[in-house]
């Protein structure tokens, strides 16, 4: 039977259903994603992930409504260090403009039509005083009036809200504690929310499909200091487009604040978001504090995991088929590599200490991320182990890998050379090709 796109999209999907779910994303709808035709695709990807158990902070910014407005109302909108100025004659259109798209997005969330993905479903959408604001004030003898920051965020109310499976709506007006209302920009407002709430992701959205390199292709990951490096670059050559570079500049705070992944996706592309979040190699920029790759030892809780990698290539003959049981009573005996809570590869060092000989086995990596080198990333690994356990000879069984053990200097051998134990256990039907890497020969300041 054919599986079908369908099927398999579902199929490769499922893990980060699991993952995401009760999981909070902060998601930053910049005004330029407000106008795009594509605006209401992702506004109904919003609620999509809210309908998998996703808790979702929705926060919008309307910089480009606000200057269309102010332009068409005669009035000059003046900037200081990139901050607009907010006197009483703005606020009061800006007040009017985000009022209105706060109306317009909750309506779209509350739709439930047919012909819409969020057919049958009711979702709540709340909206309310969860940011308090205080005045920028004075800066270099100018008066930003009614621009504001972030003074305080009502954890506890947004929390309570997310909790109800309500949508919780931002937009860039706040009051403050006086009474008075201030205009924030979006991507503060999400920043300080995704630290308070610890959320563990803040998405944004530009033109592009993410930060591009110098071939025109999106980065598929960042680290913090990466990002500031590059956002540094291409500000000096006006290389970026603005929501990224402002998205970025946030995405760099968050991060280092604690925020476990941030994800720039464009919002020209239909489904952008939900095939960076549910996706194996995903389609936009990934900041994160750390590689999304985590090379770490195997625990119990990774028994299906290791399992979904090896099974397939048990049942082609190239890996000797073990048992669930065998499997946890060997498990730490494996290193695997995760990405995103799915385990992509993994490799096995068996100990024959009498003999100072170790065993490398149940080498696999997942089909789609076959493409970098894990299996001798892995291999290097386990040398490494049994180098630092002393042991002088690494042996490998194989049936249909043998030029790829030879490529990483392994010579063949016999089953006279295998340690009295593996011997022992040789399957003289499958004949098993024997390979053996001599670890006295490498060199021994030498990490491989």
């Amino acid at each position: 039977m054919r599986t079908t796109e369908l099927v398999a999209g579902f199929r490769q999907s499922t893990p980060y259903v699991n993952a995401h779910r009760g999981k909070t994303f902060v998601v930053m709808l910049g005004g330029e994603a407000v106008e795009q035709p594509g605006y209401r695709s992702i506004i109904n990807d919003v609620a999509l992930l809210t309908s998998l158990g996703i808790k979702i902070v929705l926060v919008f910014g309307a910089r480009p409504q606000f200057d269309s407005a102010l332009s068409q109302a005669g009035i000059h909108s003046a900037f200081h260090n990139g901050i607009r100025v907010t006197d009483n004659e703005s606020l009061q259109t800006i007040k009017q403009v985000s009022g209105a798209m706060q109306l317009d997005i909750t309506a779209m969330l509350s739709m439930s039509l047919c012909s819409t993905p969020m057919s049958g479903t009711s979702l709540n959408v709340v909206s309310g005083n969860f940011v308090i604001a205080q005045p920028l004030g004075i800066d270099d003898g100018v008066d930003y009036y009614h621009s504001g920051r972030v003074r305080r965020v009502d954890v506890d109310g947004i929390r309570h809200q997310l909790d109800n499976n309500s949508i919780v709506l931002l937009g860039p007006i706040s009051a403050s504690v006086t009474g008075e209302s201030f205009n924030l920009t979006a991507e503060e407002i999400a920043t300080q929310v995704a630290l308070k709430l610890d959320a563990d992701k803040m998405i944004g959205f530009c033109h592009e499909a993410g930060i591009l390199d110098e071939k025109g292709e999106a980065i598929a990951e960042l680290m913090p200091n990466e990002a500031a490096h590059l956002l540094a670059k291409y500000h000096k050559s006006s290389e970026i487009c603005k929501s990224a570079a402002v998205f970025l500049n946030a995405a760099i705070e968050a991060c280092r604040g604690g925020v476990h992944r941030c994800h720039l996706v464009s919002y020209k592309e239909d489904g952008a978001l939900l095939q960076e979040l549910f996706s194996l190699d995903g389609i936009g920029t990934q900041i994160a504090p750390q590689s999304s790759e985590q090379l770490r030892s195997a625990t119990i809780s990774d028994i299906n995991g290791v399992l979904n990698l090896i099974r397939p290539l048990e049942e082609l003959g190239y890996l000797v088929r073990r048992s669930r049981e065998q499997l946890e009573m060997e498990i730490e005996q494996f290193t695997v590599i995760e990405r995103d809570g799915l385990i992509i590869a993994c490799a096995a060092l068996y100990t024959f200490p009498e003999e100072e000989a170790g065993e490398f086995a149940s080498l696999a990596v997942h089909p789609q991320y076959r493409d970098a080198d894990r299996g001798s990333f892995l291999l290097r690994i386990v040398i490494n182990k049994a180098r630092k356990q002393g042991y002088k000879t690494l042996f490998a069984l194989t049936t249909r890998s043998i030029h790829w053990f030879l490529e990483q200097g392994f010579d063949c051998a016999n089953v006279d050379d295998l340690p009295a134990k593996k011997k022992s256990l040789y399957n003289y039907q499958r004949r098993s090709k024997i390979l053996k890497l001599d670890l006295t020969r490498l060199p021994k300041n030498r990490h491989f």
